[in-house]
């Protein structure tokens, strides 16, 4: 039992009716999950107003509500608080329930349009080959050290960040690093968190469809760092114009990371091949198994995040060497009559410009390179035909297919991206709306020692079609493909 003024600590409240000094067993914020003795807090979210449900809150066992409105009718017994943001009241008392666990750890955010998870995910590695208790929570999974939990969203809710950061207190976690995407900073999830330091990676064209304009995504990510303490770093890429931006007004101390800007942590790839990358760092030269410029600025981060943290630069170069790739991230496999295949989560023109980059870099223009890609429904309409071109520019036949469709018509989500095929084009694209049977035509077209890139969904395993989601794994059913079909 927890008593609810001191959840609701640093919570800026506006009214209160009934006593604050009551003991509460728990907070919610979906109606239907109110037990007994708990604080209901109704959010104004995007499909649903949770102050429609606080009659039903009650009803469960609700003490107490926490709404930005009063209702008409007020019950007795129950204590109401009005606050101007239950979003960010969520967030402030999900965290004092759980007794601030951010504060008892190292908690490093990772935010910007590509790249968050890698380099979650890999510091999460390499902090862990280094010794350490290590925590993670990112788009693909939550680890508490080295117990795995599913990931539902790329900035999960708040109380589920507080309940893992807690657990991760329990374990003896020192390190935990975290996406953190711009829905999660827009819906306050991260608020009351105390980071002790944020990385930026970069900003392209991505979630327009839910910020607007690019310049709101963009004060989004920066709020991140505006919220910085004195006492925490932040890190960015100054090779994106953003960059330095995201430094403008921060208290925390300020370092940079770049391949063509003068940096903090300066790199320079000497070696690009499809087996890895040398990469000089500074005055240190590193082989990684990681390919790509993107990859190289992934590093960057990940070496000047390390060294911010107090790794010896010896090890850390260790350790970047001993580092794999992400799963759905550049990952790939080589059939058996020689066939490249790669699944990439790149589902912004941005990043499936850099994978298809990154592949003509490496290869020898003697083998065709094969692209799969679709885009997903009910999300930003607008990248779709700039992904077509993006493909159908960079590659030597494209087939465009389903991605998550969800509730939009997967013939008119292509139809939108066949829009941005150029005319001297167009006999190099397919369209098959079935992903599997799309896969299995850039299967069969292959020849040896050609690529096929399967682009949009990396590592998720499902695919989300009228509200179900249907087991799908690109990386899977392209490597049962090629064993059926080897030639």
């Amino acid at each position: 039992m927890n008593e609810l003024k001191n959840i609701l600590y640093k919570v800026n409240i506006n009214a209160v009716v009934g006593s604050t000094g009551i003991d509460v067993s728990g907070i919610q914020f979906d109606s239907r999950k109110v037990r007994p003795s708990e604080v209901f807090v109704a959010i104004v979210g995007t499909e649903v107003d949770g102050h429609e449900y606080l009659d039903q809150a009650i009803a469960n066992g609700a003490l107490a509500v926490v709404c930005e409105s009063l209702p008409a009718k007020l019950m007795d017994g129950i204590t109401y608080v009005e606050v101007n943001s239950t979003s960010k009241a969520l967030a402030i008392m999900a965290s004092n329930f759980y007794g601030v666990p951010s504060e008892n750890l190292k908690l490093i955010g990772v935010t910007g349009t590509n790249g968050k998870t890698t380099i979650a995910t890999l510091l999460y590695h390499l902090f862990k080959k280094a010794g350490y208790k290590v925590g993670l929570l990112s788009t693909v999974r939550i680890m508490v050290d080295d117990e795995e939990f599913k990931a539902t969203h790329t900035t999960p809710d708040p109380l589920t960040i507080n309940k893992y950061l807690k657990a991760m207190n329990e374990e003896g976690v020192e390190y935990c690093f975290m996406e953190v995407s711009s829905h999660g900073i827009h819906q306050k999830r991260t608020e009351g968190l105390v980071f002790a330091g944020g990385i930026f990676t970069n900003l392209s064209h991505d979630h327009l469809d839910y910020h607007n304009t690019f310049a709101e995504y963009r004060d989004v990510k920066k709020a991140l760092f505006d919220q910085l303490p004195g006492s925490a770093f932040s890190l960015v890429n100054t090779d994106d114009k953003n960059g330095l931006f995201m430094l403008q007004n921060t208290s925390s101390k300020k370092y940079t990371y770049a391949l063509k800007n003068y940096a903090d942590y300066r790199g320079q790839i000497l070696e690009n091949q499809l087996s890895g990358l040398l990469l000089k760092i500074n005055d240190n030269e590193v082989w990684a198994r990681l390919i790509g410029n993107f990859n190289a600025y992934n590093l960057l981060a990940i070496y000047g995040a390390a060294d911010l943290l107090g790794l010896e630069t010896v090890e850390i170069l260790r350790l970047i060497s001993e580092l794999d790739s992400v799963s759905g991230r550049f990952q790939y496999l080589i059939s058996e009559d020689n066939i490249t295949a790669i699944v990439d989560y790149a589902h912004t023109p941005d990043a499936l410009k850099n994978v298809l980059e990154t592949i003509n870099s490496v290869r020898t223009k003697n083998e065709t390179l094969i692209t799969v890609v679709g885009c997903g429904g009910d999300r930003d309409k607008g990248k779709r035909p700039k992904m077509a071109h993006i493909a159908s520019t960079l590659s030597n036949k494209v087939i465009f297919t389903s991605d998550n469709p969800r509730t939009e018509s997967p013939e008119s989500i292509i139809e939108d991206m066949e829009a941005g095929v150029e005319p001297q084009y167009f006999n190099k694209t397919l369209s098959i709306v079935d992903r599997k049977q799309a896969i299995r035509t850039a299967c069969q077209l292959a020849q040896p020692n050609d690529i096929i890139l399967v682009a949009g969904k990396g590592h998720e395993n499902y695919q989300e079609i009228d509200g179900k989601r249907i087991d799908f794994d690109d990386f899977k059913i392209v490597d049962e493909l090629l064993k059926q079909l080897q030639k």
